[in-house]
């Protein structure tokens, strides 16, 4: 049959080539062509312990990447390969942290927003418009900004700010599980796991723990196992 493709193509087309001719290609380069655009993404909000971390990254305009894409879509391999590439060819990045104690003083959302800020300001290069993943912002600078929902996903700013903010996160939880063992930071990153809250049953918590969150389940705390 004309134009018909035989399934087993698909089977044989593996999980590689499908990032690499896909993911890619649908990403937009800019929002803007005339501004000077940096995109800011965030990682660890939903972590029990650790800091909320943010990166601000500008590309070139005519930046393209095979690969690159939303974080959480590629795998831990493909994340730190491609933080290289980002670092060789970003114009300007700048990472930001707000820390466990600032996440309880502020709540996590404005730690998320001071993080975003301390990112941008990191910058060697000034942006003339930020490109937010997500519905909503609040920002200490005068830059204008647009909020683009699931922006990671869509703009190659954006998924380059998540990687950044993803990798230099894991690498620091894994270094505070050197020092902190038995919560299983060194593959949860914070996430709350079966292994973290095990390990905060035994030991209590850390300096590092989110203490204004529910750091385990109100039934585990009434009735151990």
């Amino acid at each position: 049959m004309k134009g018909f493709i035989h399934p087993h193509y698909f089977l044989n087309f593996n999980r590689k080539s499908v990032l690499e001719y896909n993911f890619g290609a649908m990403l937009k380069s800019y929002f803007q062509k005339e501004k000077i655009e940096a995109g800011c993404d965030e990682a660890g909000r939903g972590c029990l312990a650790g800091p909320v971390v943010a990166a601000a990254v500008i590309l070139p305009k005519k930046y393209k990447h095979k690969v690159l894409n939303d974080s959480k879509q590629l795998t831990e391999k493909q994340r730190f390969e491609i933080k290289k590439d980002i670092i060789k060819d970003a114009i300007a990045w700048g990472v930001g942290v707000a820390s466990p104690g600032e996440i309880d003083d502020i709540n996590i959302l404005n730690a998320s927003y001071l993080a975003m800020d301390r990112a941008v300001e990191k910058l060697k290069v000034a942006p003339e418009l930020l490109l937010i993943d997500g519905n909503r912002f609040k920002t200490s600078t005068e830059i204008p900004f647009e909020c683009i929902v699931k922006g990671d996903g869509k703009y190659l700013s954006i998924a380059a700010a998540s990687i950044l903010a993803k990798t230099y996160r894991d690498d620091l939880m894994r270094q505070l599980a050197i020092e902190f063992p038995g919560y299983g930071w060194e593959t949860n990153v914070g996430y709350p796991t079966r292994a973290h809250r095990d390990g905060l049953q035994e030991m209590g918590s850390t300096p590092h723990h989110r203490m204004s969150f529910q750091l385990l389940p109100s039934q585990l705390e009434l009735f151990p196992d």
